[in-house]
């Protein structure tokens, strides 16, 4: 039974690796400082929501990390790669910390909102040392939309997949 269930989750991470890797892919917008805006923040949410945290990390992190190598931008595919992890992971325990006192909604809308945090506040590092700091600066708010626009479209399918996710039970 355990190598089923082993199975299970194999093969939904690898599609959740995949999916963000299209959903970064498919619609690209270019961010002042050479990076790009991309909906895979709604998949990296829905990794750290749906997986457990080993799953998700890899999930988030190799689907983001490919996105990047596959476009050109391979600077950005280790760092993106830890980001991403990192994002899935705060979406997952912030979720499961917070489900405990607050509805679904609003514990992956708060869980969402740290993992963007996150996300914002990497890639401004990392830019920083690479670009410096006040350039940097200047992909906040576009790396802002982009997680807002992560978390919303995450929000939704999440709800539209909560059936389904209950009776393959991967968490």
């Amino acid at each position: 039974m355990r190598q089923k269930s082993s199975t299970k989750k194999i093969v939904i991470a690898a599609l959740l690796a995949a999916l963000t890797c299209v959903a970064t892919m498919i619609i690209k917008i270019p961010s002042p400082l050479k990076g790009y805006l991309n909906l895979g923040d709604c998949v990296v949410l829905l990794s750290g929501w749906m997986l457990s945290p080993v799953y998700a990390f890899l999930a988030a992190g190799l689907g983001s990390a490919l996105a990047d190598l596959f476009s050109g931008y391979v600077v950005y595919a280790p760092i993106t790669f830890v980001i991403k992890g990192l994002m899935a992971l705060v979406a997952f325990y912030g979720f499961k910390l917070l489900h405990k006192k607050l509805s679904s909604l609003t514990s992956r809308i708060f869980s969402g909102i740290a993992a963007e945090a996150v996300m914002i506040l990497g890639y401004f590092v990392f830019e920083g040392f690479l670009y410096g700091f006040a350039p940097s600066a200047i992909n906040i708010p576009a790396n802002s939309v982009q997680g807002i626009a992560g978390l919303i479209l995450g929000c939704i399918l999440i709800k539209a997949l909560e059936k389904s996710l209950k009776k393959l039970n991967i968490n």
